[in-house]
This record gives C-alpha cells, structure tokens and sequence, in this order.
C-alpha cells in the first residue's frame, strides 16, 4: 500500500526534510501549517520537490481544520515545537540574521540558567502549547491520525542552558500519545524520535560551526573517559533528580550531550520514514536507533539498554 503521509509544519525546518525524504520515496505527502506556504530555502527559492506537496494551510491546535486529511493518510508526523519560551529566536533564523540569532539565543540561555519566567507559560508560542498541546490535539481528533503516528521530541542534552520545561513538555507530550494511541481501536503505533542537536550548513548556517565545536568537544570527552570533568562530576551526582523525580540532574544533561553526536536534519527525515516503513520501530527512539535504521553499521554496538528501540533521556 502506498503511504500517504501528513507532515504538521511541513514547511519548517524538520518538517520539511521529512517531506524531502517522504518525496524521494514517492510517497504521497500532504503538509499543514499556518500560513499553507510551501517551503523555501533562504534565498527565497523553491525547491523541485515542492510540487510534489500539497501545501495546506490549518491549525494544529484544531483538527477539526484538517481533519479530512487525517482520515485520508495512514502516517502522521508531528514536527512542531520550540526551543526557547516563545520562540523569538525563529523569525532572525528564517531571515538568516545571525547577529539577530545570536542575541535572541543569548537572551533565552540566560533567561534558562537564571529561571522560568512564568508569564510565559501556558502563551501561544510556550512550551505547554508548543511542545505538548499542539501534538496530543492531533492524536485526539475525532479521525484517527493514521495507522502511525511520529512525534518529533528529543534528546535530554540542552539543560541546564535550555529550561527543564522543554524536556518535560516534550516527555509528557510522548506519554500522552502513547497512552492515546494505545487505547485507539485498532491501536496506532506511536513512535517518539528524539533527535540531539539538529544542524544544516546550508538552511541553518549558524548551527553548524555550533555542530562542530559540540563534536570536537565530545571527542576530547570521550578521550579522556572516566577522567573527564564530566564524567567524574556525572558519577559523583548520579543520585540527584530534578523536578520531582521526572529528569536527573543537569550534569548528566551536559554529559549526554558530549556523548550523543549533533545529527544532519536530512538524517532526521530520513530516519523518521524509515520509522514509518519499518514496523517493528515503536516508543521512543534515541540517535542510535535513527542511525541503526538508515544502515549506519558502525553505530550497531552503540544503545542505552537491551531494547533496539530504547527509551532513554
């Protein structure tokens, strides 16, 4: 059977390498956003794949205004969120402004390691809405989201410069759809991809030397082993939880994030319809499982427990 797949946010960044990939494989892809735009690079150019899209303009927080298309597609992927309260820091990386970027990122790290502000919770562009509402509103509509459902979270590797309440939204959010896809008739299967730092030299400049520098000291980390700063301050706090109980500590976070490699939003796409094809993939899968299932043999030794399909932070 053909798969015919709806992409939310199609026209945004992981969105749109899930449509890319989707339309490699020729899938029929139909994506939903606010302004129904099709993508564009950042020159303003449009890509030959574009056409093979149907771009259609809805709101994520309200099926009913794609509910015909939910019905018609047996795949669903969920790529919306944020990584900052907000989301300020987009509209300079849309217009490829990286003296913008860099000032509205700063001002969202420090106002992470200085605190919550909690106005900002529960707005538009929140977390809440964001990471969490905008995905369960499409697992719950009326018409069932397809035989699959993927939803984009991540991997725990941001804290303490990002709010422990981006990871959180995005936990609750896969706990969420799981229990709701499980209790559909005939169940959906939920899958959960949690990607770690996402680059493109090319449609997000700024993120690669970023990449880069994360690599560079992740393998100094993994060089030094047990004797990183790191790893001894990770094995001396092991113990410790933050916000009751639902993550470890952020040291660990920092850790994670010199182990777990930046990974090329094209691997994304690709590995979220590699996903969708294979059916043993469900629950969450961390980078290693996205590699294992692009044919990445190198990384065949490298998971977080038994599981092929693991649920790690």
């Amino acid at each position: 059977m053909q798969k015919n797949i709806l992409v939310t946010g199609g026209n945004g960044f992981v969105g749109s390498a899930v449509c890319r990939s989707a339309v490699r494989r020729g899938w029929k892809v139909q994506s939903i956003s606010k302004s129904g735009k099709p993508f564009t690079t950042p020159n303003g150019h449009l890509p030959a794949w574009t056409e093979k899209v149907e771009w259609h303009a809805a709101s994520a927080f309200e099926p009913t205004s794609y509910q015909s298309l939910l019905s018609s597609s047996n795949a669903v992927v969920h790529t919306l969120g944020t990584l900052f309260d907000g989301g300020r820091y987009k509209q300079p990386l849309k217009e490829q402004n990286p003296l913008g970027t860099v000032v509205e990122g700063a001002k969202s790290v420090v106002n992470g390691l200085l605190g919550d502000n909690p106005l900002e919770r529960g707005g538009p562009r929140s977390y809440e809405n964001m990471n969490r509402e905008s995905a369960t509103s499409s697992s719950t509509s009326q018409s069932r989201p397809g035989n699959t459902f993927v939803y984009v979270s991540a991997e725990d590797v941001f804290r303490p410069a990002i709010p422990a309440r981006y990871i959180t939204t995005k936990r609750e959010a896969e706990r969420m759809i799981q229990e709701l896809c499980s209790q559909s008739t005939p169940p959906i299967r939920s899958v959960m991809v949690r990607p770690s730092f996402i680059y493109h030299p090319h449609f997000r400049p700024i993120s690669s030397p970023i990449a880069a520098l994360i690599a560079a000291a992740g393998g100094i980390h993994q060089a030094l082993g047990g004797f990183s700063p790191l790893s001894v301050l990770t094995n001396l706090t092991r113990s410790q939880r933050h916000e009751g109980n639902a993550l470890d500590n952020p040291i660990a976070s920092m850790n994670r994030a010199l182990t777990i490699p930046p990974i090329h939003v094209d691997h994304v796409g690709e590995a979220i319809c590699a996903a969708i094809e294979d059916e043993s993939a469900n629950g969450p899968l961390d980078v290693w499982a996205m590699r294992r299932l692009l044919g990445w043999v190198q990384d065949s030794e490298k998971t977080s427990g038994s599981a092929p399909f693991a649920d790690t932070r």
